[in-house]
């Protein structure tokens, strides 16, 4: 892995919502990026010697006091430097300029245009749409820095000091608002830093191997296996590494989509050849969960009778030393192990609150990747597409999704119910190109329907579908009224227990993407 990282880009987040797209752009380009918060250690941010770093944009004013400042190592740096937003507004500030706040300012799609050439502008129209989002803006140049491109609010909508390779931007070229975005990115990264295309799936699969090889050696590894993509990936790479010695567990608590329990074990024992362990633990679960109605409730149930139930297969294993877990780069980025100041987020656990006597060592094959990057690797070692594209599923399953009380006869109506609406959108043409997530939630809420010229007093369903690049925020899917009326239709008719049917038409936010 250190080739692989080594010579890559270092992003210093200063706080912005999109820091971690900025790290997914220069991947999708070939090359390798970590983030790293602005007031991480020296040591570990230059560990993998990078070639060049970005800075991200963030919620703060540099003059304000507090504010985050320019990592003072950075200006002693002869690596390039790329400052976005605020980040350009640090660098401004750290090398000799001045920022202050803006008479008029920019949020929403700008046009820029080129002032004079650069590497970084190379091969880009002279005038580009782009997004922005500041209130301050660079009042006084750096010495040695040139303007580069303007906006109507903003003279200095682009700075560069070209012989120290030193250049900053008002505008977000990781988002898919700023057209020629990418463009950008890639000149700063292949004719600024000299970058090279080296991260590409194929090359981190022969590397993950050989340090899985390199950690367990003869040892047995367990991993729970869910189903969803970041499991069976992991999966998948410690199978093609350590063969048999890959014990897979999957626990069925019954709050999965229709026929997916059957697809684990037909998908991973029959047609991938590991070592299967499925435990039908779906009475336990129902059990345990009646009467329970709270989303939050159902969650710790659901949560700690998972933990019983793999801790019990666990035990089975004897001198099992090795616990595979399908933790990506998100969860290390929003556990916050790199900054001084930042909280925690999230603690990420695939299997957490194992008990005292099930003492593991930790395998993560896929902790630097991204999900889209775990997709690639997945396609790569030759899952099938319902494994590698199967849309965000909640860890509680359909106990969230199907709101109030539980009971078997709820969950099979709302499985039938949730596959007519994926079936008909898979046949549109719009599960994965036209939709981020989609699914349906039954409602303990009944209403008064006319079936069959008898009145009906049955439960209703509401379908949601959303459109979204990185989930933090989602639009409400603009779906074909045919389409709906085609999906309403079959539920009513063909679902025993539904008279009505609902559209879920809000974003997030206010909304989220999920009910519960």
């Amino acid at each position: 892995m250190q080739g692989l990282k080594r010579g890559g880009i270092a992003v210093i987040d200063f706080g912005s919502q999109t820091t971690q797209l900025i790290a997914r752009r220069t991947r999708e380009l070939g090359v390798y990026s970590a983030v790293f918060a602005h007031d991480a250690a020296p040591e570990r941010i230059q560990r993998q010697q990078p070639a060049g770093y970005i800075l991200s944009g963030g919620p703060s004013s540099v003059y304000e006091a507090g504010a985050p400042a320019l990592p003072p190592f950075l200006l002693d740096s002869a690596a390039p430097i790329l400052g976005i937003c605020y980040g350009m507004q640090a660098l401004a500030a750290a090398s000799g300029g001045r920022v202050r706040p803006s008479h008029e300012r920019e949020y929403g799609p700008a046009t820029i245009r080129c002032e004079s050439s650069s590497p970084l502008f190379d091969g880009l129209a002279v005038e580009s749409p782009v997004w922005m989002s500041h209130g301050d803006r660079i009042a006084a140049l750096p010495p040695g820095f040139a303007a580069l491109a303007s906006s109507d609010n903003s003279p200095f909508a682009a700075i560069g000091d070209l012989s120290s390779r030193r250049y900053g931007i008002q505008f977000h070229p990781e988002v898919q608002h700023s057209r020629d975005g990418r463009k950008l990115l890639s000149n700063f990264l292949f004719k600024v830093c000299g970058c090279e295309r080296k991260w590409t799936a194929a090359a981190f699969i022969d590397d993950a191997i050989e340090r899985i090889r390199v950690q367990v050696g003869d040892e047995r590894v367990l991993l729970a296996l869910s189903g969803g993509v970041d499991s069976a990936v992991t999966g998948a790479l410690l199978h093609r590494a350590i063969g048999e010695r890959l014990v897979c567990i999957f626990v069925d608590h019954g709050m999965l989509r229709q026929n997916e329990a059957e697809a684990v074990t037909r998908v991973f024992r029959d047609e991938q050849g590991m070592n299967l362990i499925a435990v039908n633990a779906v009475e336990a679960f129902l059990s345990a969960l009646q009467g329970i109605s709270d989303p939050e409730e159902k969650r710790k149930t659901i949560g700690k009778l998972f933990v019983d139930v793999f801790s019990e297969e666990a035990r089975k294993q004897r001198g099992m030393r090795f616990l595979a877990q399908g933790t990506i780069y998100p969860d290390v980025i929003e556990s916050a192990a790199d900054s001084k100041a930042a909280t925690t987020i999230k603690s990420h656990h695939n299997v957490g609150g194992l008990p005292a006597d099930l003492r593991f060592e930790l395998v993560e094959p896929l902790r630097d990747c991204f999900k889209d990057e775990v997709r690639r690797i997945g396609e790569a070692l030759g899952l099938p597409a319902a494994i590698v594209w199967r849309q965000p599923f909640p860890g509680p399953g359909l106990a969230i999704r199907c709101l109030g009380a539980l009971s078997w006869e709820r969950l099979e109506t709302l499985r039938a119910a949730d596959a007519i609406f994926t079936s008909e959108l898979a046949a549109a043409g719009l599960l994965r190109a036209g939709t981020a997530q989609s699914f349906a939630v039954l409602l303990p809420v009944k209403s008064v329907g006319v079936q069959g010229d008898k009145r009906s007093y049955e439960e209703v369903l509401a379908l949601r579908s959303v459109t979204t690049d990185d989930f933090m925020t989602a639009d409400w899917a603009r779906l074909p009224l045919e389409l709906l009326a085609r999906v309403s239709a079959r539920i009513v008719n063909e679902v025993a227990g539904i008279n009505r049917v609902t559209y879920d038409i809000t974003s997030k936010p206010p909304a989220t993407i999920e009910w519960e």
